[in-house]
Order: structure tokens, then C-alpha cells, then sequence
């Protein structure tokens, strides 16, 4: 793999780090969130149907949220076993790939939150947008030069003049 200037051990160090603070710091957030609506649902304020919605709404916020930041996680992974020499550059760009259309989280659902996990919601799409960047900016660079049988197709067709 050839490294750009924006791709590389370094780089990937530090987005790993980011991650796993994002990641405790959601757990932390979204435990507190859940932990209050519990409460509130064994005073019996359970037979509200807007608090049931809003809990179930703020759990599936943070699940999409978590699991944004563990797919952040697992590309890291392999970057990082990657330079570790732990992976062959062949197996990185198998099972390395971020899912390219990651949902985003419904901007109205994510207004309902308090600020704090607001604030997470979007560091957490921030840090998968700039993965994202990478991932794409790397894969392009590899199918920019093509496979052998890519490259020895172009040479062929640009060898042997159209006839038609």
C-alpha cells in the first residue's frame, strides 16, 4: 500500500485513540440517559405512550450512534494490524471496507436528546465522515492503478487500432 500524505500510522493512531474516548464517553452519556428514563418508569410515569416513544427513539439513537463508532473501530483495527505487519495489504482490502452508506441519524430524533448527546451523536458522524474520507481516498488510489489484467487490457486496446 502506498501511504499518502494523509494516511499513515500516525494518522491512524490517533483516530484510533478518538474512537475508543467517543466510544466511552457515548457508553458513559446514553447509560445516564437510560438510567433516568428506568427511574422515571418505576415511579409509573411507564403509562406515558410520548415518554415510551422518546426512550425507545433514544435507544435506537444510541445504538446507530455505537455502532457508527465500533465500525469506526474495526476499520482502525485492521489499519493498525495492518502496519503491524499482521495483515497483507490483499486481506486489508478484503475485510477491511467501511460500510460506504452508514444511515445518519434522523436530525429531529437527535434534537430530542439533551445537548451532551447531541454533541456525541455528531462527533460520532464527524469521525466516520473523515474515515470515510480515508477509506475512500485509499481505495481510489489502488483502483486508480488497476489490476495487472486491468493494465495489460489498456495496453492491448491501446495497441491494436479500432476496426470499428
Amino acid at each position: 500500500m502506498a501511504l499518502t500524505p494523509n494516511f499513515n500510522p500516525r494518522i491512524i493512531e490517533a483516530l484510533y485513540v478518538e474512537a475508543l474516548v467517543l466510544a466511552e464517553e457515548v457508553r458513559a452519556i446514553f447509560d445516564r440517559l437510560r438510567q433516568g428514563h428506568d427511574s422515571r418508569a418505576l415511579v409509573g410515569a411507564n403509562d406515558d405512550p410520548e415518554a415510551d416513544l422518546a426512550h425507545v427513539q433514544m435507544s435506537c439513537e444510541a445504538l446507530r450512534t455505537t455502532t457508527r463508532i465500533m465500525h469506526c473501530l474495526a476499520w482502525l483495527l485492521n489499519h493498525r494490524a495492518y502496519f503491524a505487519g499482521e495483515l497483507s495489504e490483499l486481506q486489508l482490502r478484503r475485510h477491511g471496507r467501511l460500510i460506504a452508506n452508514f444511515p445518519l441519524s434522523d436530525p429531529l430524533q437527535v434534537l430530542a436528546l439533551p445537548a451532551e448527546a447531541q454533541r456525541c451523536v455528531q462527533d460520532s458522524e464527524r469521525l466516520y465522515a473523515r474515515i470515510q474520507r480515508l477509506e475512500n481516498a485509499w481505495r481510489g488510489e489502488g483502483q486508480a492503478s488497476g489490476t495487472a489484467i486491468e493494465r495489460l487490457r489498456q495496453r492491448l486496446a491501446s495497441a491494436i487500432p479500432a476496426t470499428i
